[in-house]
């Protein structure tokens, strides 16, 4: 009998390279790919952000296939990272959103670019080191997605865009094992990167974003009026992309009570600032929809909804997405009690205990 082809996303580091690693133990013909998705026209970007993508995470993910003894190939997907994660990233912060990347190139990238890549090669499955677990519905005979073992870990937050399609060709070697066993298994089987520190969270940037921002789009950094809830000026900002919702510190505002970021209106160039009181919101909008259990829900279902990677899940009431004229259908989630920094552009995941019911992106919050 053939064996099953699988594509591995091999990213250089200790995750992807295990996932390579037990799928040719269990038998499967594995197949390695680094994606190249920086500009080669900036090799020191390469080398200094690309932790998925540089020279380093390439020569590391060439070392394990060898050890491993799987082929091993890089593709460039430079122009596509560009167009759908990079141009995607400024135009977000452009229209005062917060974007999300690492979703975008999941959906666009890895789910899309690199998956069609695989089917190319003849390829069953496409693999990733992604901390999650897949599974199917007996009754339905849908793909459903579960968050994984180490909670610590998961990441299905960042994989709620999968399509039934995708799910059906994805496999997550390492979703039931915690980070402790994963390198702990990497250094029985001698793998160079098996102490390999952690990549940051946005390959392309340095902890501060704004540097970049400034590089790529520099007439986004208007100055403007800081204001509060009554449109009174209490000072100037320095360009909308250097705030957050929900940010307190930096705003450059004197005030007997601390102030927070509450909204950024493009329209009128303005922060609004306000107290602490002010930064929570007792529901949301969301539009981009995708729901993975069914084609959306009929009626109000109890859901627990995350409105960041970092944040813990929170008890809501999730209803019936109806029309919307700019971005499709939206949805509204409802609060059992209030969530601070509702930011638009991020994402909001539903669950129903460890199952991701779907999610979309946040447009706007509610009072």
């Amino acid at each position: 009998m053939k064996k099953k082809r699988v594509v591995v996303a091999m990213s250089g580091g200790v995750d992807s390279s295990l996932a390579a690693h037990l799928l040719k133990e269990q038998g499967y013909d594995v197949i390695g790919i680094t994606m190249q998705i920086w500009p080669k026209a900036d090799p020191d970007k390469v080398e200094k952000h690309g932790g998925c993508c540089s020279l380093t995470a390439v020569e590391d993910a060439r070392h394990v296939a060898a050890a491993v003894g799987i082929p091993y190939y890089v593709v460039n997907f430079q122009q596509l990272f560009e167009e759908k994660v990079i141009g995607y990233f400024c135009a977000e912060y452009a229209a005062g959103r917060t974007p999300n990347p690492c979703i975008a190139c999941n959906q666009y990238v890895k789910f899309g670019a690199l998956l069609k890549k695989a089917r190319e090669l003849d390829a069953d499955f496409l693999a990733t080191g992604h901390y999650a677990r897949r599974d199917e519905d007996a009754a339905t005979g849908r793909h459903l997605l579960r968050k994984a073992r180490d909670r610590s870990k998961d990441q299905t937050y960042a994989l709620y865009t999968a399509s039934q399609e995708e799910l059906g060709a994805l496999l997550f070697p390492l979703g039931d094992m915690t980070k402790v066993e994963v390198r702990a298994a990497a250094r029985r089987l001698n793998l160079v990167v098996a102490d390999k520190p952690e990549s940051q969270e946005i390959c392309f940037v340095d902890e501060d974003y704004r540097p970049f921002l400034e590089a790529r789009a520099p007439g986004i950094f208007a100055p403007g009026d800081i204001v509060d809830r009554s449109g009174r000026i209490l000072g100037r900002h320095q360009g909308l992309p250097r705030y957050t919702i929900g940010q307190r510190r930096g705003l450059g505002v004197t005030s007997p009570r601390p102030l927070y970021v509450l909204e950024l209106d493009t329209a009128g160039n303005r922060v609004v600032v306000g107290e602490w009181e002010e930064a929570y919101s007792n529901g949301l909008e969301a539009t981009d929809l995708n729901f993975i259990p069914f084609d959306a829900p009929h009626e109000p279902m109890r859901v627990e909804a995350k409105v960041r990677y970092r944040a813990e899940p929170s008890p809501a009431t999730l209803y019936p997405p109806g029309p919307s004229v700019a971005r499709g259908p939206a949805a509204r989630l409802a609060f059992d009690q209030p969530e601070r920094a509702v930011t638009p552009g991020q994402a909001v995941v539903f669950y129903d205990g460890d199952l991701v019911v779907g999610g979309g992106t946040i447009t706007q919050a509610l009072a």
